[in-house]
Parts: structure tokens; sequence; C-alpha cells
């Protein structure tokens, strides 16, 4: 079976690899290398790094729905004639031109279990509303927004203490997988693809940096969620602190206020109804620290009140 690969950032990587070993790669699409660092050096994509060591073919094109270079790209994805192309994380909209292309249509791998979480941010989300279960679906690709039919599912629990960056590259394996079987239940003739439930859809936005100031004025298990999932930050001493890894703590303080520290050997701040401790911080100018030796080098007060500009 002869492919085309795309996606960009190292959620994709297993995916494409999962492909070379199922397929034969015709070529890799990737978003165009960014400027990064002081120096603004242009760094390649994870995809393009992986695509490379291969020997795949690589094309980086700004657009594929505008003016000449769309159709560029239709032109060559029509002389490369795959008869499937494998879409993961690319970033890129692809045209009802492209989705018609290959025999098999195109197949998208997406971080969440369809219809629930479309969009940009699924496994944000999905540690944000405190789910407990997600996975990865396979999908015939069509013209909407993650709506086309599902082909594999597989399902995975979210660790209560799991971040997004443990979650992420747990997904990613996954990911692979679910695209292993879908190729292998594809050429065998067995695909039984499924519609989504409309009714059932929900959206994961593009996430914003005003989403990751800790607010404990809500629940414990928010601010728990809010600092696995985006990693929050908030304000000590006039600097910013950034919270990476969390836990709520048992009990509660009902006269201390919310964002005050309830104990100061433990770094463990008052919420709404509960406690959170953190686990892994950063103060601005500072390193990456385990709480613990974070307190080594830093002595908290008790009743010191989080939050502020």
């Amino acid at each position: 079976m002869r492919t085309v690969f795309m996606g960009t950032p190292d959620f994709a990587v297993p995916s494409l690899r999962t492909l070379a070993e199922v397929s034969e790669v015709a070529a890799v699409f990737t978003q165009p290398d960014k400027p990064k660092g002081r120096g603004y050096k242009l760094i390649p994509t994870p995809v393009k790094v992986a695509a490379l060591e291969f020997g795949f073919p690589v094309y980086q094109p700004t657009s594929l729905r505008k003016g000449e270079e769309a159709e560029e790209v239709l032109y060559i994805l029509r002389e490369f004639s795959p008869d499937l192309i494998v879409v993961t994380a690319y970033g890129q909209i692809l045209p009802k031109e492209i989705l018609d292309l290959p025999k098999y249509g195109c197949i998208n791998i997406h971080a969440s279990l369809l219809p629930k979480y479309r969009g940009a941010a699924p496994i944000q989300r999905s540690i944000l509303d405190g789910e407990k279960i997600t996975g990865i679906t396979s999908m015939q690709m069509d013209v909407g927004l993650d709506t086309g039919d599902m082909l594999v599912k597989v399902e995975t629990e979210i660790g209560e203490n799991e971040t997004f960056a443990q979650l992420h590259d747990r997904l990613a394996l996954i990911g692979g997988d679910v695209l292993k079987e879908t190729v292998k239940q594809l050429k065998n003739g067995e695909l039984k693809p499924e519609k989504q439930d409309g009714s059932l859809a929900t959206y994961a936005s593009v996430i914003t940096k005003e989403m990751c100031c800790l607010d404990f004025s809500k629940t414990a298990e928010t601010v728990h969620n809010t600092i696995r999932g985006i990693t929050g930050y908030t304000m000590l001493d006039g600097k910013r602190l950034k919270v990476f890894r969390s836990s709520v703590a048992e009990g509660d303080c009902p006269t201390v206020q919310n964002g005050e520290i309830a104990d100061e050997n433990s770094f463990t701040v008052k919420c709404s109804g509960g406690l959170v401790r953190f686990e892994e911080v950063q103060i601005e100018g500072g390193k990456r620290l385990r709480t613990e030796d974070f307190l080594r080098g830093r002595k908290l007060i008790r009743g010191t009140v989080l939050g502020g500009e």
C-alpha cells in the first residue's frame, strides 16, 4: 500500500514510524521550519527529523488551500498517487480535492474518544475537565472538523496525578498502535466505519495563556487539573511561580482564606473546599525544582497569600 503521511509535532512521530512498518511511504508533509532561540535559528519539526532519518521525501508547504502553492501540492500528490493519506496533528486543514484523491481517502489519528473533544487541544481539555478515561480514535476524514466516521478506538485511563506531558507521550504511542490496527483492517477489508453522534460532540478549543493563572476560589480538584493539564502559575512575594505538578491534599482548613499557604513545610495551599499540594515548581529567575528541593533554599511563611500580579 502506497501512502503519504502528514504530521508535525512529537505526537505524530510514532504514527509515522508505524506507517513506515506497514506501508510504502511515498512522501511526508509537515509544517515549515520555525525560528527558535536567541539566534532565531530555523528548527525542523519532529516529524521532519524522523522522516529524514527514514530517507522519505519531505514537503513543507505553508498552505494546502490557497494560491499557486496549493495547486503545486495537489499536483505533487497526484504524481505520488497514494492509496491512503494518514494525518496526525498536521496543523493544516485538508481541502476536499486532497481528501478525495487517495483510493482509500484520508485517515486521521485523533487524541480523544470521538465525538468528545473534537478540535485542537483534546488532551489538555480532557485533563482540565477531570476526565477519568480518554483514548485514540482513527477516523475517516471529511470536510468537517473531526466529524468523519470512526474506525478504531482504544481507551486508556487517565491517572489521578497524570500530567499533560505524561498522557501526551502515552497517547502518542497508542496512536501508533491504533494506526497499525486500522491499516491492518483496511487491507483485510474488515473496517466497519461508525458515524459519530453529533449530539454527543464536544469541542476542545485552543488553550490560552490566561487559562494558566491559578484561581484558588475554585475547588482543589479544579486547581490541580489546571496544573497538570496546562501548567499553572501564581504569584509568590511579587514573583511569578510556575507549578508543574501537584496533588490534592486530604482535609481542609475552613478558617484559612483561599490562596493562603496552609502548610509551609509541604507547600500546601487553600482552595475553595480543599487543599492542593505543589509538587514541582519554578520561581521566576530560578530553576524548575521538586518542591522539597525548592523549600531547602526558600523558607515559606504560613499565612502568605498567593496571587495578584
